[in-house]
């Protein structure tokens, strides 16, 4: 409610905001649910299979370092996992800074072309990875590979914000993280596959993985550039040819469905200002999220890098392991799917959240204390008790987007949180160390209070919101018309800071 009062330079006629930036928005145009539905079906026919393909192909990029570690790299080049641990740390740091940058560049290039670029940019880094020959071109590589990568997703975050609706987010989001689970497995299943390429034309298996997968991304890039549509108004050319729609009145609808759930979103092209930093940097609210990411995250990093040599421990060989990794992240896929789509259906958050972390952390309960003598079957199924929680990033990512406003600092709220959706990476990389596999029960105690702390955060993040709703519903209401009307014309609140401002939890 409080957000068409911004200052948005958005006239004010007879009750109707009118702007002249947003091409395709007609403030006082009508049509019906149907019409409205068959619109975003369109959308989600015509860009999220390139945004879900794109997300595909990060990931693929993202887990192949674990397929190639299983294979041997380590060995290969001459170091130890512990190696293999620092690169991951400082992967997350420089992943973290340039995640931080993404939704800012995104803006200022235009995410339609900021994203290919980055995708070519990776995919150049990966086919490298093939002809390392030591530790400091490990670190090399591995640092280009977060630089490039960094962007991507809070570039696409804010990309998606052009097209779709608060309460439709969560839902595509969860299809963005959810096609990541399934480039995992498929990363899983490819591995054990070109892994058994080892001393074709002289290159190990691991080398093989990189150039495939290198040389996949350098092509799809070159889709991309010519897939991706400036907006819902521009979507014609390139591989889009005529356009998204048969005629104006569906570009109407779908350009001004979007304002009018959200008018900030009259200023999408304006770029971050410094300003929208700070104001960012100082609500405590923000904050929770991005706690929360970063805590919550932290158990799948050590559990994914090592999942592969893990069940392998369990008495499979290198290329079943892979393979195996393939079932729980497909199984993430559609949990995740479905957590996020109830979130959006019923309106809630922090409880989905809450039961989600509580699954995860029965599964590492499972693999810690499961007897070293059970079947590989019975510790094999730990593993995907873990690997199918429902992971609620999207969920977390969508709810601090909805709470957040102005633009600008919605703007930078999302490079933030991908950003600490990373940079735990630090310390998360350190939680399994070689003297405590292959079980590494030491690793999992950390998890398990890791895991504990992100339930309270999540409950306490949603009674933060429950308790700010009542406290601003009883000041808002005690108002008089008059006074209310004072309030609009002469506060300098701004976006959720206005007393109107109603969080969702």
């Amino acid at each position: 409610m409080s957000q068409e009062k911004e200052d948005l330079s958005i006239q004010k006629k007879d009750n109707v905001f009118v702007a002249a930036e947003a091409e395709g928005y007609v403030a006082d145009l009508d049509y019906t649910d149907e019409e409205e539905s068959r619109v975003r079906r369109i959308v989600d026919l015509r860009l999220m299979p390139w945004i879900l393909f794109s997300t595909f192909i990060l990931n693929i990029c993202r887990t192949n370092i674990s397929n190639a570690i299983s294979a041997g790299l380590p060995k290969s080049l001459g170091f130890k996992n512990d190696v293999v641990n620092n690169a991951g740390s400082l992967y997350s740091v420089v992943f973290s800074l340039f995640a931080f940058t993404g939704s800012i560049l995104g803006k200022r290039f235009g995410p339609h072309r900021f994203i290919p670029f980055l995708v070519f940019a990776w995919g150049v880094v990966t086919f490298s990875h093939a002809f390392i020959q030591d530790a400091g071109q490990f670190y090399l590589v591995r640092t280009l590979i977060a630089i490039t990568q960094g962007g991507v997703i809070p570039a696409t975050l804010v990309y998606l914000g052009s097209f779709y609706k608060k309460n439709e987010l969560a839902t595509r989001l969860s299809w963005f993280w959810g096609v990541q689970s399934i480039a995992s497995a498929v990363s899983g299943i490819m591995a054990s596959g070109l892994l058994q390429l080892d001393g074709q034309l002289g290159f190990a298996g691991w080398r093989w993985l990189f150039l495939v997968e290198g040389s996949l991304t350098i092509f799809t890039s070159l889709l991309f550039a010519f897939a991706f549509p400036r907006s819902a108004y521009y979507t014609k050319g390139g591989l889009n040819f005529s356009g998204w729609f048969k005629n104006e009145r569906d570009v109407q609808i779908a350009v001004t469905r979007v304002i009018r759930d959200d008018l900030l979103k009259l200023k999408y092209e304006t770029r971050v200002q410094f300003a929208d930093v700070i104001e960012t940097l100082k609500d405590y609210k923000v904050w929770g999220h991005l706690v929360m990411t970063s805590i919550g995250l932290t158990p799948g990093v050590p559990f994914r890098t090592y999942l592969p040599s893990i069940i392998n421990s369990f008495g499979f060989n290198v290329y079943i392991s892979n393979a195996l990794t393939a079932p729980g992240y497909l199984l993430g896929f559609i949990t995740m799917t479905l957590w996020s789509w109830n979130s959006d259906r019923v309106g809630e958050r922090g409880f989905h959240g809450v039961a989600a972390f509580v699954w995860q952390l029965t599964g590492f309960i499972l693999l810690n204390f499961l007897p070293d003598d059970s079947s590989r079957g019975v510790l094999f199924f730990s593993t995907l008790v873990i690997s199918a929680a429902p992971s609620v990033h999207p969920l977390n990512i969508a709810w601090m987007t909805e709470n957040t406003a102005p633009l600008g600092k919605r703007t930078v709220a999302s490079g933030l949180i991908i950003a600490f959706a990373n940079i735990y990476g630090v310390y998360a990389n350190q939680i399994y160390q070689p003297w405590d596999a292959p079980r590494y029960h030491v690793g999992n105690y950390i998890i398990f209070t890791f895991t504990t702390v992100t339930i309270l955060l999540w409950l306490n993040q949603k009674f933060l919101y429950v308790r700010l709703n009542k406290q601003r519903a009883a000041v808002w209401n005690a108002k008089s018309q008059d006074e209310k009307d004072e309030y609009d014309a002469t506060t300098t609140q701004k976006g959720n800071d206005r007393l109107d401002f109603v969080f969702k939890h």
